[in-house]
């Protein structure tokens, strides 16, 4: 299926920017007339993705994250994250609940909430190239008034 609208934007895996990401996800995702619970379902996703590369994929410097929106007829937001950082040696493990690299601050939830809040979730990475992380989630269409 041919996406009917996208958008790409490519940032420094600074913390700040995670807000940034997040808010550029839900502005983009507003075409779709998402209710508030979809809205921060949504960001939230973003937010754990993005916190991920900045956490995970460049722990010890900088780097570029790439985040690309595209929409689709049939309602569905699809919302790619890349890295070309360190990438994951085991992903089925790094899914699992729980299971972290970052320290006794993380709670490993990353890929687990993504899951929860989006439709679904596919992870794919190399180790020393980077990792892909793609969510898609259908919105629900809503009568106008």
């Amino acid at each position: 299926m041919k996406p009917t609208n996208e958008a790409k934007l490519t940032f420094l895996s600074r913390s700040a920017n995670e807000g940034f990401a997040r808010t550029a996800a839900a502005c983009f995702a507003a075409q779709l007339d998402p209710t508030l619970d979809e809205v921060n379902d949504i960001k939230t996703a973003v937010s754990e993705a993005v916190t991920n590369c900045i956490v995970h994929a460049y722990p010890e410097r900088l780097g570029m994250v790439s985040m690309r929106l595209r929409l689709f007829e049939d309602n569905t937001l699809e919302i790619v994250i890349k890295d070309s950082g360190v990438g994951i040696p085991d992903v089925e493990r790094a899914r699992k609940p729980l299971y972290t690299t970052g320290g006794d601050d993380r709670s490993g939830m990353g890929f687990t909430i993504m899951e929860s809040f989006m439709d679904t979730l596919k992870v794919r990475s190399v180790p020393g190239k980077g990792t892909t992380v793609t969510m898609r989630r259908q919105v629900s269409r809503r009568l106008n008034a």
